[in-house]
């Protein structure tokens, strides 16, 4: 059967429920592979942002799974039939903490399926929403949204887009050597069988990828382990991500945090021009008035950049 004689949309709406436990040894090897202190994990020890992909695992039988390490398409997911199979990014909210001893509930729906055609080819986006819940609440203590990607056999002449240099300047970053070791760990923790990560022959020979590809939630959990870092008393409320293009191990990478544009101008537009409204009676209308086509040309800019940001993230 041919991608276009299924009707994908009748996937919307499926659901699917897992259970598991918050057991300490996870944390404990995924401490280890981050490169943190390896330290006991107590009952009642919070995991930090995105460390439940640590639990409910995919527990497929060998002889479930396809060619490419995944379980043979069908069931829970649509039955799309593009080969390439990646993690395309996420949005999380973190309601409440998950912690260690907790028994947890996951209710996975799908919450969109949409086919597009990208510069490679057929695409097919797949949504799925997953609410997570601890020791019987009614509330999820996280809301997640799983952006899946299916993409069409590479073709010989297909060329990976040259990266763009991140600016410079950042005020937190830390280089990261993506090494065999690293990936095929987090492979384990997280019982991930896809062969792009692990299997240089079959990455480069049959995906026609240049090297092991970095799992899409190790480079989201760098991110926000960043944060943990520099930061260890944030609490994180909401974290989104997008996959732009894949990420090899053949050379190091640089996680990195910057400061927005638009926020740092807003914030100094409105401390500016709350000590201009303040001091008015002494303010020289013509330095007002210059001061209010600043305001509005610097509103302006938040709002463009605003924008771009916006259409870039949901540009397929």
């Amino acid at each position: 059967m041919q991608l276009e004689d299924i009707d994908l949309t009748a996937w919307i709406g499926r659901t699917e429920t897992a259970t598991d436990t918050v057991t300490p040894t996870p944390v404990r090897a995924l401490s280890a592979t981050l490169d943190h202190p390896v330290a006991p994990a107590p009952a009642g020890t919070p995991l930090p942002p995105l460390w439940h992909w640590l639990y409910f695992l995919p527990v497929h039988a060998q002889s479930e799974l396809g060619p490419d390490g995944h379980a043979r398409r069908g069931g829970f997911l649509p039955p799309v039939e593009l080969p390439r199979r990646m993690w395309a990014g996420g949005r999380f909210e973190f309601r409440s903490p998950i912690r260690v001893g907790d028994e947890i509930v996951r209710t996975s729906t799908i919450d969109n399926v949409a086919s597009k055609v990208g510069r490679t080819g057929a695409l097919v986006f797949v949504t799925v929403r997953h609410e997570v819940r601890s020791n019987g609440a009614q509330d999820p203590a996280l809301v997640e949204f799983h952006d899946i990607v299916y993409r069409a056999e590479r073709r010989p002449d297909e060329v990976e887009p040259p990266p763009t240099p991140a600016p410079s300047g950042a005020s937190w970053q830390r280089e990261i050597v993506p090494d065999d070791v690293l990936l095929f760990r987090y492979s384990a923790l997280t019982f991930n069988g896809h062969r792009i990560h692990y299997d240089r022959r079959y990455v480069t020979e049959v995906e026609g990828y240049p090297g092991l590809v970095v799992h899409g939630p190790l480079l989201a959990t760098l991110l926000l382990d960043l944060v943990r870092r520099n930061a260890p008393d944030a609490e994180v409320a909401t974290f989104r991500f997008r996959a732009v293009r894949p990420t090899f191990d053949l050379h190091p990478f640089r996680v990195k945090r910057f400061m927005p544009i638009n926020i740092a101008v807003t914030t100094i537009w409105l401390l500016c021009s709350f000590l201009m409204v303040m001091d008015y009676p002494n303010t020289n209308p013509w330095t007002f008035g210059l001061w209010s086509l600043m305001s509005a040309y610097f509103l302006g800019i938040c709002i463009w950049r605003t924008a771009l940001e916006w259409i870039e993230t949901h540009r397929s």
